[in-house]
C-alpha cells in the first residue's frame, strides 16, 4: 500500500464540539486554552460561554478567538453573582444554542480550570470506539494539595463533571441536564437506565488537573459540600448511602468537616421537606442502584474495599 493509500483509508476523527461556561476564570483559564489549541485531534468548534465575568475572562478568550478560528466567545449579562448547578446547565444551554456547527458527532462540556495533555481527547474517542455502548466518559482528575497532585476520589461509573465527554445520540436520549446541583450525577445514572454506560477513566493519558477543587469556586469548599449534600437529596439519594458516603469523604481535604457537611447538607434539606427529582422511577432505580453497590461493599473482602475508585460512595 503506498503512503497515499494509507492516508485515504485513515478514518476521520470524530467531529465534536465543545461548550465551556465560565465566570471569573482568569486565574486560570489560559491553561485550560493552551490544553484544547494542543490537542492531536482539535474540536470543529469550541464555544466559550462568559456567564458575567468581572474579570479578564473574556479578554482572555478574545485574543483566543483571534489567533483560532474555531475558538468563539459568546458574552451572557451577568446576574450579578456566580449561580451553581442550574446556572452551570443554563450557560451551557445557552452556549448550546449559539453554536455554528451543527453536524457534530460528540459533545462535550469543559470547565475552564483544567489542564491536561495533547493526546486527551485522541485517547478517549479510542476508547468510545471499543465500546459501542460507552454514553459519557472522561479521566481521572487530579488537584494539588500540600506540594503534590493527589487524586480526586469519585466513582468509576460516572463521567467527571468539568469534563463530560458525550456521545450525540446518548446525550439527546437522556434529555441532556438538569438545573439543579446534582446535574452530573443524574445523567450518568439516567445513561444506565437506558442501557448506555458513563464512565471515568484511570489512564496518564487521561488525566485532568484540576486547578481548583470540587465544590469550592463559591464561598468555600465547606459551602461546596452543604450543597452537594442538598444536592443529593434533590436526585433522590438513599439515607445509608449518604452516610457512608459522608464517613467516605471524611478522608478527603478539609479532612473531616467535608464529610460531616456533606451529611449536614442532605439532613437539612430532608428536615426541610425540599423538592426532590419528579421523576419517580429515576429515583427507584438510583437507590437500587446505591444499595447493591453498598452491599458489593460490604461483602468485598476488607484488604480490597478500598483499593479502587469502583468501590468509593459517590
Amino acid at each position: 500500500m503506498t503512503e497515499a493509500d494509507s492516508q485515504v483509508a485513515r478514518p476521520a476523527p470524530p467531529r465534536y464540539v465543545v461548550v465551556t461556561p465560565v465566570r471569573d476564570e482568569a486565574a486560570r483559564l489560559q491553561r485550560t486554552i493552551d490544553s484544547v489549541v494542543a490537542q492531536t485531534v482539535r474540536p470543529a468548534e469550541w464555544l466559550i460561554v462568559d456567564d458575567g465575568s468581572r474579570d479578564a475572562t473574556p479578554d482572555m478568550v478574545a485574543r483566543a478567538a483571534r489567533s483560532h478560528a474555531w475558538i468563539r466567545l459568546h458574552r451572557r449579562r451577568d446576574r450579578g453573582q456566580r449561580k451553581l448547578g442550574g446556572g452551570v446547565v443554563e450557560a451551557f444551554y445557552d452556549g448550546l444554542a449559539h453554536l455554528h456547527t451543527q453536524d457534530y458527532q460528540y459533545l462535550c462540556k469543559l470547565d475552564g480550570d483544567l489542564a491536561f495533555g495533547p493526546h486527551y481527547f485522541q485517547n478517549l474517542f479510542a476508547r468510545f470506539a471499543a465500546q459501542p455502548d460507552l454514553g459519557t466518559a472522561s479521566g481521572k482528575t487530579y488537584i494539588e494539595h500540600k506540594g503534590r497532585w493527589i487524586p480526586e476520589r469519585f466513582g468509576d461509573e460516572f463521567s467527571f463533571g468539568g469534563a463530560k465527554l458525550y456521545r450525540r445520540e446518548c446525550f439527546e436520549a437522556i434529555g441532556g441536564f438538569v438545573p439543579e446541583v446534582m446535574w452530573d450525577g443524574i445523567d450518568c445514572h439516567r445513561c444506565r437506565m437506558l442501557g448506555w454506560q458513563a464512565r471515568s477513566i484511570e489512564d496518564p493519558q487521561l488525566t485532568l488537573y484540576h486547578l481548583r477543587q470540587m465544590g469550592s469556586s463559591h464561598r468555600s469548599i465547606f459551602h461546596g459540600r452543604l450543597r452537594w449534600g442538598r444536592g443529593q437529596w434533590f436526585m433522590g439519594s438513599h439515607p445509608l448511602y449518604i452516610l457512608a458516603s459522608s464517613v467516605y469523604r471524611m478522608a478527603d481535604p478539609p479532612y473531616g468537616l467535608g464529610g460531616l457537611c456533606l451529611f449536614l447538607g442532605y439532613l437539612s434539606a430532608c428536615l426541610r421537606r425540599r423538592p426532590r427529582y419528579p421523576d419517580l422511577e429515576f429515583r427507584k432505580h438510583l437507590r437500587r442502584w446505591q444499595l447493591a453497590r453498598l452491599r458489593a461493599l460490604i461483602f468485598k473482602p476488607r484488604n480490597e474495599r478500598f483499593s479502587n475508585e469502583s468501590s468509593c460512595p459517590a
